[in-house]
């Protein structure tokens, strides 16, 4: 039997932290399964694929391990013979299957619209992230990722914030570049989803007016649950997502 050309790969420590994830991963399994992608999880073996060095400077920060990890595993599923891999952080949550269809470009990126408050005043910023992430056979981007982001570590004095290696160097990136964009692979900030469950508002509003398209994934962005958004909520979240979407209504 022919195996499938594409891998859909995601990572977590076990056992999981919250329980709201595992309808996350769920659901990113049953997208792969009826897409006939083959899907792998793994767990903080994944780590093991950083750099000594680097593993040991970034002992205290493990989301940016973790960024440097990812690499690592999609190019050895390149090697292994996909002409296709996928990154799905853990935190992410389909919730319109049939709209999540994979770009044709080589590579590319997910889509973040983060509306925040800003002294009083909602403000959106319109940025890449790597909460979903694409590499083909061939692409240009994934080699060059790699050595860009452990050149930063590497270099880096003083304290690293966790977004060092991935929005914030891809959104550089893209900014010059212009990288191919995953638009319905998206990114849900807790002033966004504090609006989802009030039925609407001008966080949602806003949010809506610069996506480019309605997204079909949002990441979750568990590192702010219980920080900036109360975690008895996020079941919540995940419900009206899967009954309706992100339409608002």
């Amino acid at each position: 039997m022919r195996r499938p050309d594409t891998l859909v790969l995601q990572s977590h420590r076990q056992p999981l932290p919250a329980a709201w994830l595992e309808p996350c991963l769920d659901s990113v399994r049953r997208w792969a399964r009826a897409n006939g992608f083959d899907y792998r999880f793994d767990d903080d073996v994944l780590f093991e694929s950083v750099p000594v060095d680097l593993r040991e400077r970034l002992r205290q920060r493990p989301a940016i391990a973790a960024d440097l990890a990812r690499l690592t595993a999609l190019q050895a599923a390149l090697d292994q013979g996909y002409t296709t891999v996928v990154w799905l952080d853990a935190d992410t949550l389909i919730f319109d299957p049939a709209a999540l269809r994979l770009p044709e470009d080589s590579y590319a990126l997910g889509r973040e619209v983060w509306v925040q408050s800003v002294h009083g005043r909602l403000r959106a910023y319109v940025k890449v992230h790597n909460a979903f992430l694409l590499f083909r056979v061939g692409n240009p981007f994934l080699e060059f990722y790699r050595h860009a982001a452990e050149r930063i570590v590497r270099a880096h004095d003083g304290p690293m914030a966790p977004q060092l290696v991935g929005p914030k160097l891809l959104t550089a990136v893209h900014n010059l570049i212009c990288c191919p964009v995953a638009e319905r692979a998206g990114m849900l900030s807790p002033l966004v989803a504090s609006d989802l469950l009030a039925g609407g508002g001008a966080a949602f509003e806003l949010f809506r007016a610069k996506s480019v398209v309605p997204p079909a994934a949002l990441n979750l962005c568990a590192s702010l649950v219980g920080r900036d958004f109360p975690v008895d909520r996020v079941d919540a979240v995940i419900e009206r997502l899967l009954a309706r979407g992100a339409t608002g209504r």
